[in-house]
């Protein structure tokens, strides 16, 4: 059987709390809250537990429980608002609120669980963390920048949700040099190689690099990108449907929250104004 103590245990040990089936809502959950639409293996790879396949299977093992329950079933619907979902026996969202932002490395996953071993975000949280955190969207293993961890659930879903748009900025460098058509066709919104029309996103070039020699190639451009969707690889595959390969990808803005001076690898908590901002851009607060 797979272990998850590896990813999953929170750092520092992380209290057990309960487990125990109970009635109404879970204390700190936003009141007026819809039940949650997804199935209980979509939240877990939500919450950077696992791939949603890997979660399938955990739940499919006995392994998951919901108010104290196993459930064998994935796609049971489940709101994590509401009810206290367990790996294991250990709580995923204890109720203490926990806001982080870190400068995700380039060549790191985005998962708390990996099959073959290979470095994860997790590794580089603070190991005295009291509570399971997960991170908010993902970045690919090649993508560096501002990563979000929260236990708040409503907050993690409104922030990814299709419905509020929240903008996401981006520093891209592509091989080649990326023409006005070019910038236009992205201003407009890009069809995707599934069909996908893209929104219309921000653009603007920040800086052309010529070729490091002759015969080297056709040099490469730096591109700020502002898109307020996140379909998978949605930058590299834009850039794809444009002719042009992405070198480097990092993201510097979530709504009003900066990158800014964090450096690389680095962690630290979100303050009070960072939160409300957030929230208020996530329509979770006035």
């Amino acid at each position: 059987m797979t272990s998850l103590t590896r990813g999953f245990r929170p750092p520092g040990g992380g209290g057990r709390g309960r487990t125990s089936p109970r009635p109404g809502a879970r204390p700190g959950a936003r009141p007026g809250a819809r039940p949650g639409t997804h199935g209980l293996a979509r939240w877990l790879s939500k919450f950077g537990l696992a791939s949603r396949t890997e979660a399938a299977r955990l739940v499919a093992a006995g392994r998951v429980t919901v108010d104290g329950r196993p459930i064998r079933d994935p796609e049971r619907r489940t709101d994590p608002a509401r009810e206290r979902i367990a790996v294991d026996g250990r709580p995923i969202e204890p109720n203490r609120p926990i806001y982080l932002a870190m400068h995700k490395p380039a060549g790191i996953l985005t998962t708390a669980f990996d099959p073959e071993g290979r470095p994860t975000v997790y590794e580089h949280l603070p190991k005295d963390l009291p509570a399971w955190v997960f991170p908010v969207g993902r970045l690919d293993a090649r993508t560096s920048g501002l990563l979000v961890f929260t236990n708040d659930t409503d907050l993690g879903e409104a922030l990814t949700s299709e419905r509020f748009h929240v903008p996401k900025r981006y520093e891209v460098k592509v091989k080649g040099r990326l023409e006005p058509a070019g910038i236009e066709r992205l201003r407009a919104g890009v069809v995707l190689d599934d069909g996908y029309r893209t929104l219309p996103a921000a653009c603007e070039v920040m800086e052309r690099e010529p070729e490091a020699g002759p015969g080297t190639g056709r040099g490469s451009t730096w591109v700020a990108l502002t898109i307020r969707e996140g379909k998978n690889r949605q930058i590299r595959r834009m850039m794809e449907a444009l002719g042009h390969e992405v070198v480097k990808l990092r993201r510097t803005r979530i709504g009003p929250l900066e990158l800014g001076d964090l450096a690389y690898g680095a962690v630290r908590p979100l303050t009070r104004a960072e939160v409300r901002a957030l929230k208020q851009a996530a329509a979770l607060a006035p």
